[in-house]
């Protein structure tokens, strides 16, 4: 099969397929795991019964209707192209959004990447002497985002597929709190959906990181934390009391000057972690808490949120 038939197979652009072709290029891929380990794989990496039945389902078996060349094709390179960056902490898209609708294979053909990455990641942080417990915590990430995939009804899938692959190359540790992205000088932040973010669990989670850091990756040097996220834009402050919980994460970071984020719009990111849901009509959004009742306000006002980043010392 050429480029431009898979392509068209596939209902993408070639120029997606391209990309795919150039950066996996003729590198190895990585196998799945056996079938009848999948199930147990699954609970670990905190996969919901109704994710795990799908996935179940869609299995790449050798014999499959649901895998056609192209799907297959796509699954080994999508891996070989993550396999290739492996220990890199880059945004890193595995591959082309899929019409999801078409089944299983379809919807869920990321997922199967991934699986046959979690070995291989595994082996990357034993070489790091990075415990087991840390490591089955950080890929369990794939349970999580699989289930507010399902409860925005797919909307969120297209930007967690490209996030897993930090999890999926090393480039990223779930420790306490936060969530650790390595990176040249500096260790960006990212905040789980896993309850209250207090001042205290947050300095466990970072304590923990200045420990973790310098044991694990003696060769890099880390001199920062940094974070870029909506949750920094000052305005929210006009909203939430000062001892709140992200007034609070906000005293932290010494913000940089504000720069439009090339193709990311703060608003929908906003929408997007607050109600899980990027079409509800805002007078239909749930405003149970201070924090929705502020994003609702503050767009009916006709204003706008905005991507901050900011830094403190490591």
């Amino acid at each position: 099969m050429d480029l431009d038939d898979i392509a068209a197979r596939l209902g993408v652009s070639v120029e997606d397929v391209d990309r795919v072709h150039q950066l996996a290029g003729d590198r190895s891929s990585a196998p799945l795991p056996a079938k009848a380990d999948a199930p147990a794989i699954l609970g670990r990496l905190a996969v919901r019964p109704d994710d795990a039945a799908e996935i179940m389902a869609g299995w790449p078996d050798p014999d499959s209707p649901l895998w056609t060349p192209e799907l297959r094709w796509l699954l080994d390179r999508s891996i070989a192209l993550v396999l290739a960056d492996l220990g890199g902490y880059g945004w890193l898209p595995p591959g082309p959004e899929l019409p999801r609708e078409r089944g299983p294979a379809w919807r869920h053909l990321y997922v199967y990447a991934y699986l046959a990455l979690v070995d291989v990641v595994m082996g990357y942080h034993r070489d790091h002497s990075i415990a087991d417990a840390v490591s089955w915590t950080t890929l369990a990430d794939l349970g999580r985002n699989l289930a507010i995939d399902r409860r925005m009804h797919g909307e969120g899938w297209p930007v967690m597929q490209s996030w897993l692959t930090l999890h999926a190359r090393g480039g990223l540790y779930e420790l306490g709190r936060l969530q650790h992205q390595r990176g040249s000088t500096a260790i960006d932040l990212h905040i789980t959906e896993a309850g209250p973010m207090t001042p205290e669990a947050v300095t466990a989670s970072l304590d923990e990181a200045r420990a973790f850091f310098p044991r694990h990756f003696p060769d890099e040097h880390h001199t920062a934390f940094s974070c870029g996220s909506w949750l920094l834009d000052p305005q929210l402050l006009e909203y939430l009391p000062e001892d709140s919980n992200i007034a609070r994460f906000q005293q932290r970071f010494e913000l940089e000057p504000y720069q439009e984020p090339e193709g990311l719009d703060a608003d929908v990111e906003v929408r997007r972690f607050v109600f899980r849901t990027l079409t509800t009509p805002l007078d239909q959004l749930p405003h149970r808490t201070l924090l929705q009742r502020a994003v609702i306000d503050h767009l009916k006002a006709g204003r706008h949120w905005y991507w901050r980043r900011g830094r403190f010392p490591f």
